[in-house]
């Protein structure tokens, strides 16, 4: 598959993003993706994608939702991806080498060009990089960026204060083509992070207008952008001096807005839209049979939860049981059997399958539908605070009718009123998360950046993560997440963040709802329809028919 996205919540009931050179899908009848006739090609058709509107401008750094990040991962390529295995493959790096850990070698492939035609070189990076730490630069996914020495110089942890430096002590230039990362600590899954789309490198020309540039991107990817319609289209087109393994075998993507689910799949039908990411739930009893050969349904790497917004007065020190006990009162078998047509799984932990460190039935009983058991434990804490609670979700997602079923159990096994609180999209729903506007909880869905089980604890848990829109902080377990970090090899990181994940019981900084499946589609137009590991539609592999 090619690479990590960016680190992303999803928009969808299930959706996400991550592009491939070789990943997932197949050419049966089951469902899977794929084509069962292929037809003739035309090499430069140019087909459709469902999206929503991007929350913000079209900086690789400044993405952390699908969809944003399945337009900037077809502009940008990053240094390394890795394959369905899980093993690093080199994209724009000739090699990711180090010897403790520590001080990583980059060595790039040369003559990679950008799409207006400048050298992608190792200052490409490096200046990139601090750019996009530097925290007068505000940049979403900043904190990524904090592995690196001196990112404390460029990003202090007062917001208000300035840097102290414009450039991290840790990134040097070796020459045009080489260069090094040292960082504070070991990081024995460095290299994988790499992959995610905040380490993309940047042209010279962005520094000029970096707002400007947010509205045309240039990058070094697969696709060039062309125009940006907001709240109506995006379009790319194939860049022909591309050298990566993924070129593209279509002539672009149009990348549709749609403000709800059921109107996409409507279009779909119709063929005035050719790729789904996903099904709304109103259709999901009837999307096999309508599209038949055509219709998606495969696993990939990513959980929904309840987040769970630790800075207002409800939660700030309400006793973790409670939530336990709301976690026991929700019905997931009933749900994704019924309300979700069996199209998810009941999850029983907060790292999703597919990745690195997974392990089942982590959370012990507190996944289990219990209301005897859910009464008393938020007795036993103290009660929910009003006795009343509120799930925020985005309107646009197909979220409504599972956000009104989790309410309903909720309230039929405690007694605790539950309703929906619905954003308009998922853009106002990510910006009420900002701004800590989240009355009680938010609709989580995360998907992985890369395939290791760090991704889904340090990145949402950590005290400052980019991903923590619940701000949950707990100092001893940041320590141990620091442990993970800088043990003496990937194995070892990885027993440790499972040590970590059998602990997230007893602070329950999220609530464990489901492992998601693409559920999707594709128009008669199409063919070699495939879904990464992280659940978008591999955008390069599409052939448009003839």
């Amino acid at each position: 598959m090619r690479g990590a996205k960016s680190a992303k919540w999803v928009a969808g009931a299930a959706l996400i993003a991550l592009a491939a050179t070789a990943c997932g899908g197949g050419s049966d009848n089951s469902g899977k993706g794929g084509d069962s006739a292929k037809g003739a090609v035309n090499a430069n058709g140019i087909f459709s994608v469902e999206v929503g509107e991007p929350q913000n401008p079209l900086q690789p750094a400044n993405t952390m939702e699908s969809n944003g990040s399945i337009v900037t991962d077809a502009i940008f390529s990053q240094l390394v991806d890795y394959d369905p295995a899980g093993k690093l493959v080199m994209v724009n790096a000739e090699s990711v080498d180090t010897k403790d850990s520590k001080l990583w070698t980059v060595k790039l492939k040369k003559d990679w060009k950008f799409h207006d035609g400048t050298p992608v070189t190792a200052e490409s990076y490096v200046k990139a990089w601090n750019w996009a730490a530097n925290i007068k630069n505000a940049q979403t996914n900043a904190s990524w960026f904090a592995d690196i020495k001196g990112f404390a110089d460029v990003h202090p942890e007062d917001e208000k204060a300035k840097p102290k430096a414009d450039a991290m002590s840790g990134l040097k230039v070796v020459d045009d083509y080489t260069f090094t990362i040292e960082l504070n600590n070991p990081l024995p899954y460095f290299a994988y992070k790499l992959g995610y789309t905040v380490f993309s490198p940047l042209p010279e020309s962005f520094y000029a207008d970096p707002k400007a540039a947010g509205e045309k991107p240039v990058g070094n990817g697969a696709y060039k952008f062309v125009s940006w319609d907001h709240k109506k289209q995006i379009k790319v087109v194939r860049y022909d001096d591309y050298k990566g393994p993924d070129k593209a075998k279509n002539g672009g993507v149009i990348f549709k807005n749609y403000t709800t689910l059921e109107t996409a799949y409507e279009d779909l039908k119709s063929g005035n839209v050719d790729v789904l990411r996903q099904i709304a739930p109103k259709d999901l009893p009837v999307y096999r049979s309508d599209l038949g050969d055509r219709a998606v349904d495969k696993p990939y790497s990513a959980i929904q939860t309840l987040g769970v917004a630790m800075y207002t007065k409800q939660w700030k020190n309400t006793d973790p049981k409670v939530l336990q006990g709301l976690s026991m009162a929700i019905d997931r078998d009933t749900i994704t059997k019924t309300v979700l047509q069996g199209t998810r799984e009941p999850a029983t932990g907060w790292v999703a399958k597919g990745v690195l460190g997974y392990q089942p039935n982590v959370a012990g009983d507190v996944t289990t539908y219990n209301p005897t058991k859910a009464k008393a434990l938020i007795k036993e804490g103290g009660g929910v605070p009003g006795n009343k609670i509120y799930i925020q979700f985005n309107a646009d997602g197909g979220h409504k009718e599972w956000v009104e079923a989790v309410c309903n159990s909720i309230t039929q096994a405690t007694g605790v009123a539950c309703a929906g609180d619905s954003k308009a999209d998922f853009q106002a729903d990510l910006n009420a998360r900002d701004a800590k506007q989240v009355k009680s909880f938010y609709r989580g869905g995360w998907v992985l950046d890369y395939p290791v089980n760090a991704n889904f604890i340090s990145d949402l848990f950590r005290t400052g993560a980019a991903g923590n829109n619940g701000f949950f902080s707990n100092k001893d377990l940041d320590k141990k997440i620091a442990a993970a970090d800088s043990a003496a090899t990937l194995d070892e990181s990885v027993k440790g963040y499972q040590e970590i994940e059998k602990e997230l019981v007893n602070f329950m900084p999220t609530i464990p709802l489901w492992y998601y499946k693409v559920n999707a589609g594709y128009s008669e137009k199409v063919q070699n329809v495939q879904y990464a590991q992280d659940g978008d539609p591999i955008l390069t592999q599409v052939q448009v028919k003839k």
